[in-house]
């Protein structure tokens, strides 16, 4: 599997949640803390967008009663209603029909700050775990992003990047958004393979 795209090898196993979906649904608590995914679909984040939103539609088809997804990059759209279709291929191309800034910009930090305004007030935010998929590649004020970032993480339970680079030898978090994004960040992961989902799993299922 290439390290720049996702392939079809993740697609393929995300397609019927396998390990993931178990270790989704797999709780020491009888209530499972709701988790809230953020996919940045802008069009740097475009060779991972699909295997993101694959994952997202295991983690909702898991978990439908605790689990939010919304993308972001230019704007903000909850596609939790579309993502709870049964095939992926459906789902996906629901989602995909309800995105209107699909391999967009990238504006992490007006986004963010919509998320919050109208979600975390409403307590979608608060004490769960939020997982921003994202590579960090931020168009807009990086100062914002860091604002909104300080303030997810006062709301959250924890707070989960999931940057595709990660998984890169050598790559460091060196842009002006990771930068901003990483001090309110509590795990900090990969993206790029399916090793790397199941570690990403793994952290949503003991966070």
């Amino acid at each position: 599997m290439g390290a720049v795209h996702p392939g079809r090898t993740v697609r393929r196993a995300l397609r019927d949640g396998g390990e993931v979906g178990r270790l989704l649904r797999h709780r020491r608590s009888s209530r499972p803390r709701r988790v809230v995914l953020l996919v940045d679909v802008s069009g740097s984040m475009s060779p991972y967008a699909d295997a993101l939103l694959r994952f997202a539609h295991v983690a909702v088809r898991a978990r439908p009663g605790s689990t939010e997804v919304f993308t972001v990059g230019t704007r903000l759209t909850r596609v939790t209603r579309e993502l709870r279709l049964r095939d992926p291929d459906r789902a996906l191309a629901a989602g995909g029909s309800a995105i209107p800034d699909w391999s967009g910009g990238t504006r992490l930090g007006e986004v963010l700050k919509a998320f919050l305004d109208r979600w975390g007030q409403r307590g979608t935010a608060r004490g769960a775990v939020v997982v921003l998929c994202s590579d960090g590649w931020e168009r807009g004020d990086a100062g914002l992003l860091g604002e909104q970032m300080a303030r997810l993480g006062r709301l959250a339970h924890a707070v989960v990047w999931v940057n595709p680079h990660k998984g890169r030898a050598g790559y460091e978090p060196l842009t002006a958004g990771m930068q901003a994004a990483l001090p309110s960040v509590d795990h900090f992961v990969a993206g790029h393979s399916l090793a790397a989902f199941e570690e990403l799993t793994g952290v949503i299922a003991n966070a």
